[in-house]
């Protein structure tokens, strides 16, 4: 991944097929969101999000907005709940050929079902923000009759998370805005050719983070 999100950062283009992707209003979870995206109401620095589904982007929420939204209905069906549900797939079924089979050009991406895009979408993280490659549905269609737990994802809301980056093989169902979280490590910690030792180190950080809320749930 090193060698591929340095092109990145050297500003060519990882693929003719890639195309920038708004990720949210701002960076969901930092600490420069002061205001809930709807009411302008304070926000506790747990505060939880909702997506935006047709702009495809993520809004931070107050308690009071959130329990608005927990029950269901509100919104038009246009804005919904981001879950909090955290669940490492330890047998998750994707060897290297099938992750090649689906020509994501870096070593780490997060995929949802998108109703905006009316498919499955696939993003990667890089120095420059989330980036959206063209999937190869059927290698994906094949990773989902391999895995049936995908069926689980909650369109718009919820992603399958993999890095197979440095050795690593992780795959997680995750709350989307968590991929979101990933992007905003890569893209204002990578420093250089290789990222530097800080980045991979808060990448580190990042999934034992997922670890211990995966145990608190």
């Amino acid at each position: 991944m090193a060698s591929r999100l340095a092109r990145l950062a050297q500003g060519r283009t990882a693929t003719p097929t890639t195309t920038a992707v708004p990720t949210a209003a701002g960076n969901p979870g930092t600490a420069s969101e002061e205001a809930c995206d709807l009411c302008a109401a304070p926000l506790d620095p747990d505060h939880r999000h909702l997506v935006d589904i047709s702009a495809r982007r993520l809004l931070c929420v107050c308690r009071a907005c959130k329990i608005l939204f927990d029950r269901g209905g509100a919104g038009g069906g246009n804005l919904r709940l981001v879950p909090e549900r955290r669940r490492a797939l330890e047998d998750f079924a994707l060897d290297d050929a099938s992750w090649t089979a689906l020509r994501i050009p870096v070593d780490m991406a997060f995929f949802f079902h998108s109703t905006a895009a009316g498919r499955v979408v696939a993003l990667y993280p890089s120095p420059m923000g989330a980036t959206e490659s063209q999937l190869e549905l059927d290698a994906w269609a094949q990773i989902e009759a391999d895995n049936p737990v995908l069926g689980e994802l909650e369109t718009d809301v919820e992603a399958l998370l993999v890095s197979r980056a440095r050795n690593m093989r992780e795959h997680w169902l995750v709350p989307v805005n968590d991929c979101y979280e990933l992007v905003g490590v890569i893209r204002t910690r990578w420093r250089g050719l290789s990222g530097g030792s800080e980045v991979w180190e808060d990448i580190d950080r990042f999934f034992d983070d997922l670890r211990s809320k995966e145990a608190a749930c």
